[in-house]
């Protein structure tokens, strides 16, 4: 397998992206710590994950949080010695009107998003400086290019987190630790079966995305055989940025 003997850290993991993403690491032979503000569906999907024989923990973390950020990577490091992989995943939205929404809502998305992305990436890039680098993927989104109204905390949020990425693999580069971003389109984290035929079609790939797309997306970036790869932003949107739309 091909994350045999890796250390990941999957941060928002107790569902839908993050949670996919954490099991697609396990079944690669990863030892995984998810990490979610949501203690008792972060504490399932670990024990998912092991019940499928997958090596998994769950550490409870604030990412807004400073001092939960350290514990986190404390703990991760006093279980495995090391990190090899970080995914930034936990995020909110905010979906209110410019003129209704207060800065502290604005901050609390901020924080949450692209704070916290940096906060962490900044911890873990130390313990991944000392043991032979590392990769770090952030997920972003494609409102950080298009937006529907009432959107901008979350579109901002998403956008800095895309500069945020190729600032650091810059930074970072030299330690040999490589970061890159992933935008998501529509991926769905209910119930796929419900939806409509319209939903599918009105995407070029002529489907709706699955939390699965971003996870082999996530272990494609980060897989040692694509050192190349660094300070790119990989959009998966099933084409829906590129297709020109025309009301008649």
């Amino acid at each position: 397998m091909k994350y045999t003997s890796s250390t990941v850290i999957v941060t928002g993991a107790a569902q839908g992206i993050g949670r996919a993403v954490a099991e697609g690491y396990a079944a690669e032979g990863a030892t995984v710590f998810l990490s979610d503000v949501k203690e008792a569906e972060g504490a399932a999907a670990a024990a998912s994950i092991r019940e499928q024989g997958g090596q998994a923990h769950f550490l409870p973390c604030d990412v807004q949080s400073e001092e939960d950020v350290q514990a986190l990577i404390q703990e991760v490091v006093k279980t495995t010695g090391k990190i090899d992989v970080l995914i930034n995943n936990a995020g909110i939205s905010r979906w209110k009107s410019p003129y209704e929404l207060t800065l502290d809502e604005w901050d609390e998305v901020m924080n949450t998003n692209v704070r916290a992305c940096f906060l962490i990436s900044r911890e873990a890039a130390k313990v991944m400086r000392d043991h032979d680098g590392g990769a770090i993927v952030n997920i972003s989104s494609t409102r950080a290019h298009m937006s529907e109204p009432n959107s901008e905390a979350y579109a901002a949020s998403k956008g800095g987190i895309t500069a945020l990425t190729h600032a650091l693999a810059v930074s970072l580069g030299p330690d040999h630790i490589r970061v890159n971003a992933i935008s998501p389109g529509w991926i769905e984290n209910g119930d796929y079966a419900a939806l409509k035929p319209e939903d599918h079609e009105q995407h070029p790939a002529q489907r709706v995305g699955k939390p699965d797309d971003i996870a082999r997306a996530c272990m494609f970036l980060t897989a040692s055989d694509n050192s190349f790869i660094t300070g790119a932003e990989l959009v998966i949107d099933g084409g829906m940025t590129r297709k020109m739309i025309y009301i008649e």
